[in-house]
């Protein structure tokens, strides 16, 4: 009879027993993340991190995660001086670039795909320009709507001031390396970039996609709409990729947050519903 008053306890012990020994020495030794992931850097990545910081604390929270707007310059030298754990680049700032030195000591982390767009205010009447009517706004050779088939009104140039990557990745692949000339307005942020071409009549600009709304229009480049199916399908040539860097390797919290922005989950909702491409999209 004393064996079976004790029989529940034996089972029970019996069953951690075997947990205990199905689970892995991760799982076993596995305590909370804790710590704070502190981001700085591009204006086209910020929301994504902000709303991936957002989900992320969800799943841990002992960590929190923080995002400032800056550029991608002053997002890759912030990380690199130590100033925060992750910079968030248009482009890879550990190799060099037109006009930028690489920084060394960084390793980029590849964490999504970013259309851009050459925007328009939404009274201008032209809806397609060529690489070369591009190169020749921008370096103020064109002065007039009327000479890109428009109407007779003086185009206004809006520029991201010099550090942008947006600014970047447009010079680099829409005006195919052509220089840009310090006429017009220069702008901080994708943000100011689309306050200022949608309420300055006969502007002109480039965003990221994901900040395109009725407020402005965007122009075809060369007969190709900017679009994410047209980025896929590679006929649409204004992408590039977005970068979280690190100084070194990464680790703790900021490894794990780095991880989850890269996962499939976050990639297939998050990436696609805000407007970004999702890394495995492009082949």
């Amino acid at each position: 009879m004393k064996f079976f008053k004790n029989l529940p306890i034996v089972m029970a012990s019996a069953i951690l027993l075997g947990t205990a020994l199905t689970q892995t020495p991760a799982e076993v030794n596995a305590a909370p993340l804790t710590g704070t992931v502190t981001v700085s850097g591009s204006s086209a990545i910020h929301p994504l991190t902000v709303e991936a910081g957002k989900q992320f604390k969800a799943k841990n929270p002992g960590v929190t995660v923080t995002s400032t707007a800056t550029n991608s310059l002053k997002g890759a030298q912030a990380v690199s001086n130590g100033t925060v754990k992750i910079g968030a680049s248009d482009w890879d700032n550990s190799k060099s670039v037109p006009g930028f030195t690489a920084i060394k000591g960084l390793v980029p982390h590849p964490i999504a795909v970013i259309p851009f767009a050459t925007i328009a205010n939404n009274n201008v009447k032209v809806s397609n320009l060529t690489t070369k009517q591009l190169q020749d706004i921008f370096a103020g050779r064109v002065k007039n709507w009327n000479q890109v088939g428009g109407q007779n009104a003086p185009i206004v140039v809006i520029n991201r001031a010099s550090g942008s990557g947006t600014r970047v990745n447009f010079q680099s692949k829409l005006l195919k390396g052509a220089s840009i000339a310090k006429i017009g307005k220069e702008v901080a942020s994708g943000g100011d970039m689309a306050t200022a071409v949608s309420k300055t009549p006969n502007a002109i600009g480039y965003i990221d996609l994901a900040k395109v709304t009725s407020a402005m229009k965007t122009e075809k480049y060369n007969g190709v709409a900017p679009t994410t199916a047209n980025v896929i399908n590679k006929t649409y040539p204004g992408w590039a990729y977005g970068f979280y860097l690190t100084k070194g390797t990464a680790t703790g919290a900021t490894k794990s947050f780095i991880d989850y922005v890269r996962s499939s989950q976050f990639q297939t909702t998050t990436v696609k519903k805000m407007g970004f491409i999702p890394l495995t999209s492009m082949k």
